[in-house]
């Protein structure tokens, strides 16, 4: 595909697409399991932004030699586990010895031709859908500086752990074409991807937009990460905020994130019927803002206004 889709794709035959990515980073949260659980999910998340249902993974891990093997263990469960929640399976992989611990998958999945999932097919008119809230890098930045709650730690793993798994079905369902996923650019920078490869402008409606419970405390204390500042440094100049908004909740826009959810473009008359169904299956989606005419992105600080299902 094009250089800025979440993963490659090789066309097997007429109707089937084997779709390929990795990723792996350093620890986010200090216990062992669910870091590897997240390092799992997230890479798995590839493959979900595609359309694509995962088969197959493997290992991929950087580990210092004087590293408890309890806790290197812990971390390959949860990305087993986690594997296998998403119904494929780790063949093998490969490690190697470093400082500091790594973990990731390269995942791989199968998706159907006219089921594809790409940046480049958002059209003006369709509702941008977002899976989870943001949060996640300042939050764990937080928590790793011994300054966050016990309580927005529980929130924050349950999040990074989710598998982006029925919300991508469920597009697949509904038609979808134009996605990604929320992850190391943050949500401003993701969807100037989309926006740049769809030739599309994207306006996004700060109201509308969720996010962890402690993740604004966080942002006004500045626990930010260096990867939401080199957000803020790359990508700001191609987007419009509104007056009104704040030094806080742009950077939360920037953060940079692990493990978020989809930004789903939907047409319109299919915006409705997508969050009725996942309300039905217990899904979480908030509609966040629209395509138009134009280029860049808007921030915008009023309500965001969705018509009825037409």
């Amino acid at each position: 595909m094009g250089a800025p889709d979440d993963a490659a794709v090789w066309r097997l035959d007429d109707s089937r697409l084997l779709v390929v990515s990795t990723d792996f980073f350093t620890p986010v949260v200090d216990n062992p399991y669910a870091f590897g659980a997240i390092a799992a999910a997230n890479a798995l998340s590839d493959l979900y932004a595609m359309g694509a249902i995962p088969f197959l993974a493997l290992n991929v891990t950087a580990m210092p030699v004087d590293l408890d093997p309890g806790i290197f263990r812990e971390i390959l469960r949860g990305g087993a586990e986690k594997v296998k929640e998403a119904g494929a399976v780790i063949a093998g992989g490969h490690s190697v010895q470093d400082k500091e611990p790594k973990y990731g998958l390269v995942a791989l999945g199968m998706a159907e031709q006219g089921a594809l999932f790409t940046k480049d097919q958002v059209q003006p008119g369709d509702v941008l859908v977002l899976t989870k809230p943001l949060g996640t890098g300042v939050t764990t930045t937080a928590l790793m500086r011994d300054q966050g709650s016990q309580d927005h730690e529980v929130e924050v793993i349950d999040w990074m752990t989710r598998l982006n798994a029925a919300a991508a079905r469920l597009a697949v369902e509904i038609g979808v074409r134009g996605a990604t996923d929320v992850t190391g650019f943050g949500l401003l920078g993701h969807a100037l991807e989309m926006a740049e490869a769809s030739s599309v402008g994207l306006s996004i409606h700060l109201p509308a937009v969720p996010l962890l419970s402690g993740a604004r405390h966080y942002a006004e204390m500045g626990t930010f990460p260096g990867g939401t500042r080199d957000n803020e440094a790359y990508f700001g100049n191609r987007v419009e905020f509104a007056a009104a908004i704040g030094r806080a909740d742009r950077m939360l826009l920037f953060d940079a994130q692990t493990s978020g959810g989809l930004l789903l473009a939907i047409p319109e008359k299919r915006a409705s019927q997508f969050l009725a169904r996942a309300t039905a299956r217990g899904l979480m989606a908030w509609t966040v803002g629209r395509a138009h005419d134009g280029q860049g992105v808007i921030v915008r600080a009023e309500e965001l206004k969705i018509s009825a299902e037409r």
